[in-house]
């Protein structure tokens, strides 16, 4: 190579190396924007919520669910809890206890929520409570009425009232009232129909009347053998304690079928169902001791405005919508004051005082029973009517 050659490769190198350094002193025309972290949403508040969403006991479950999404849209909307939205994991525990406990183990080990609303059967509550108890989680019942879980443990609060309470209330009436003195009973082997009739079998007979019952099972479809049975003990009225207006209703037309007249006795979901509309004559006169509604409560008048215009249908089963409703703004309440974890609730609610809701004052004995009861009430022209 010449040395002419070797001249200008090295001037073109050397002009390299002092166009690399200017421009890496050289001012850049960009200047890096400082790092602001992206705002993100509070992560929301997740609670549990177990009812029979399947299934025959899907006619209280499925109301029970739009009437919970109601009252969490409207907490939503005023801002949530502490600023974070509120969110419900719906399961279904269609109305038994294996299916509940298997709910409560995914809300409490998977979803890792510190309170689930139910459940709605007292046998998913029955299943569940121990769950709870194990895991420090709280367990709001909105419709579980069996005396069984008086003694669920320190985790479980209820606000709607024990079946001793409507038990009692059905056995006095007919007894002292009605001055009956031999009762029959056709109870479904489920633990809601059963803690009516223990209640009612304990009360009446400690006034000094008799009972006879027949038991079915839940899958039974002919009651007139038993219905045949039951009628040749000669009693002066039926109480029907069952877990679902379905089966009081195929139980009330077999009494037609075997042309059975005599008074009638009925739990609560009787007179809260369709039947008294829709098929009065099966439930003419039934005596019946239903967890009352205030009409003129202005909580519940505004309850029952807001559902019907977002489901463009009236509330059924009212006695347990009003609970319902309730239950989600009590807890509500609590989560705000007292944060999402388990302990802090339960203490929250072991020291409340009372709570001004739809169905009135709410209140809890040291069991996390609600303190007020039902009322004796009959089915008359299509309409559940206060007893005189």
């Amino acid at each position: 190579m010449s040395t002419g050659v070797k001249w200008i490769i090295g001037l073109v190198v050397a002009v390299i190396v002092l166009w690399g350094g200017w421009a890496l002193l050289a001012p850049s025309d960009t200047v890096d924007e400082p790092v602001v972290a992206e705002e993100t949403e509070p992560e929301p508040i997740r609670i549990g919520f177990i009812g029979p969403l399947t299934g025959d006991a899907a006619a209280y479950g499925e109301p029970g669910q739009k009437v919970t999404a109601l009252a969490v849209t409207e907490i939503n909307e005023a801002g949530g809890i502490n600023g974070r939205m509120l969110e419900v994991i719906y399961e279904d525990g269609k109305c038994n206890g294996k299916d509940a406990a298997s709910a409560m183990q995914k809300l409490v080990n998977v979803d890792k929520v510190q309170v689930v609303l139910g459940g709605f059967c007292s046998g998913e509550s029955l299943a569940a409570a121990p769950i709870a108890n194990a895991n420090k989680v709280l367990l709001f019942s909105q419709g579980s009425s069996s005396p069984d879980l008086t003694d669920a443990g320190d985790y479980f609060f209820r606000d709607y009232p024990s079946d001793a309470s409507q038990g009692k209330v059905l056995a006095e009436v007919a007894y002292n009232t009605k001055e009956w003195r031999k009762v029959a009973v056709i109870q479904e082997q489920l633990d809601y129909p059963l803690g009516v009739y223990n209640a009612f079998n304990e009360a009446f007979t400690e006034l000094g009347g008799e009972v006879v019952r027949e038991t079915f099972a839940p899958e039974t479809s002919d009651f007139r053998t038993v219905l045949t049975k039951l009628e040749k003990e000669d009693a002066d009225a039926l109480l029907v304690s069952v877990q679902t207006p379905a089966a009081a209703e195929i139980i009330l037309k077999q009494m037609g079928d075997i042309e059975w007249e005599t008074n009638l006795l009925g739990v609560d979901i009787i007179a809260g169902s369709d039947l008294p509309a829709e098929q009065p004559e099966l439930v003419e006169g039934m005596i019946v001791a239903e967890f009352g509604v205030d009409e003129s409560n202005e909580i519940y008048q505004k309850f029952v405005a807001a559902y019907e215009a977002a489901y463009e249908e009236e509330v059924p089963f009212k006695s347990y919508a009003q609970a319902e409703y309730d239950a989600v703004n009590l807890l509500a309440k609590a989560l705000t004051e007292v944060g999402d974890n388990g302990e802090a609730l339960q203490k929250w609610f072991s020291e409340m005082d009372s709570f001004d809701g739809a169905s009135g004052s709410v209140s809890f004995d040291e069991k996390g029973d609600r303190t007020i009861g039902h009322r004796a009430e009959v089915i008359e022209d299509g309409e559940v009517k206060l007893l005189e």
